[in-house]
């Protein structure tokens, strides 16, 4: 027991060290003008969230303090045009962001309710096609974490439809494990409405991106979905992408009952190596966690889609964020979510992602597999040489 109580603090010191000298400012106290030519691309993020509104810190735009009602806002961003593939760049500490060489948010627009926000969502929906993205952030994340990092994904995958980030109220901190999971649980209702306020717009597919502890948000919401009878969202869910899923094994596999073999694309991304899900798996009495599960075919037996990234390199230390921060894993993941939407799971082969030219291999670092282990068969991905 002393052995692992010195390595979760180890643990702990250590994610402090990776994030702790972060501040979760969106907006900059003045304005920093950059020149067009400066700039990769603009990108409308809408908002919905239970957080409060920041009062004492206002550039943070919404804290971690729970509200027990959904706000909505909008987050105009741009990316710089030095921006890499996988990377966030932005300004350390507290210094302003620079739109010339970071992620900055623009202008941030606030809806008085959800009706006037649906009909916000739904217009830019029809404007692009049709098609909607839901990413539901992690554990220790700011609003602003999760704002940089749907756009990241975004503007990386060339998605091509209406970014929405679901922000539920993480303490940002550390040592806020266990606020966030209680943060997380009531949540779930929000979501949910938030999934099917969506539905009735003009979506034709809505794919939903859950990372590390919001994985559990989605699959809560999904299953409150399947329970009430209307688990595809009307025909109009798309793909499901759980990214290090921070859920213990056995609830994940009840969820997974109650909720059905799924219908359309659904995929588990999990890394062996992922070493805040050791920790979170310390903190929850040694029991696995799904992002780090060494089994991908008893997973698989549920009917998901289960990438094994253990041996592809992340972009953090703690290898947790390697679907987002890895070049050639955004790069699978945009192959993925640039499928036509409302394919069936199993109409969707994961080989043709094998076509994805050779030379991304060394821009990972190394010669790399991942392991695609399907209800159906085990397939091994070269990520090049």
């Amino acid at each position: 027991m002393r052995a692992k109580t010195l390595l979760l603090v180890t643990m702990a010191l250590a994610l402090a060290g990776c994030m702790g000298s972060r501040t979760h400012d969106l907006l900059n106290r003045t304005a920093i003008e950059a020149p067009a030519s400066e700039i990769a691309a603009a990108h409308e993020v809408f908002v919905a969230t239970t957080r409060k509104r920041a009062a004492k810190e206002p550039r943070q735009v919404f804290d971690g303090e729970r509200s027990l009602t959904t706000s909505y806002a909008r987050v105009d961003m741009t990316v710089p045009k030095l921006h890499q593939a996988g990377r966030i760049e932005r300004a350390a500490g507290a210094a302003p962001n620079d739109p010339a060489k970071h992620f900055a948010a623009a202008r941030v627009a606030y809806y008085r309710d959800a009706q006037v926000f649906a009909k916000a969502v739904g217009a830019d929906v029809a404007r692009r096609g049709g098609r909607v993205l839901v990413f539901v952030h992690g554990f220790n994340n700011g609003f602003d974490d999760g704002v940089y990092r749907v756009t990241q994904i975004v503007h990386d995958t060339n998605y091509p439809g209406t970014p929405v980030l679901f922000s539920w109220a993480s303490a940002g901190a550390t040592t806020g494990y266990i606020y966030d999971k209680e943060s997380a649980n009531a949540a779930r209702d929000d979501l949910e409405a938030t999934l099917k306020m969506l539905a009735r717009t003009r979506a034709k597919s809505i794919d939903i991106i859950a990372h590390s502890m919001g994985t559990w948000v989605t699959m809560e919401a999904l299953r409150q979905l399947a329970i009430e009878g209307d688990r595809d969202l009307s025909g109009k869910l798309g793909n499901v992408v759980l990214a290090s899923p921070d859920i213990d094994v056995d609830v994940f596999k009840k969820q997974m009952l109650r909720y059905g073999k799924p219908d359309r694309p659904f995929t588990v991304l999990l890394s062996g190596d992922d070493r805040a899900l050791r920790l979170s798996s310390l903190i929850s009495g040694d029991k696995p966690r799904v992002g780090d599960y060494g089994d991908a075919a008893d997973l698989a037996g549920y009917g998901v889609t289960v990438a094994d990234l253990s041996q592809t390199k992340g972009g953090d230390r703690l290898n947790h964020t390697k679907f987002a921060n890895n070049p050639f894993l955004v790069q699978l993941l945009g192959e993925r979510l640039n499928m036509p939407a409302g394919l069936a799971s199993d109409q969707i082969e994961a080989k043709p992602i094998d076509t994805l030219g050779q030379g991304i291999g060394k821009t990972v670092g190394s010669v790399a597999e991942i392991i695609v282990t399907t209800p159906f068969k085990v397939l091994t991905i070269a990520t090049g040489g």
